[in-house]
């Protein structure tokens, strides 16, 4: 089963932001 750090619902505008700020900071 997979491991999650950060869950992000929705893929407007923040939920892009949100996704790359979170890659930027080694979050899966």
């Amino acid at each position: 089963m997979a491991e999650w750090d950060l869950i992000i619902i929705g893929g407007g505008p923040g939920g892009y932001v949100a996704a790359l700020r979170a890659a930027q900071l080694g979050q899966k």
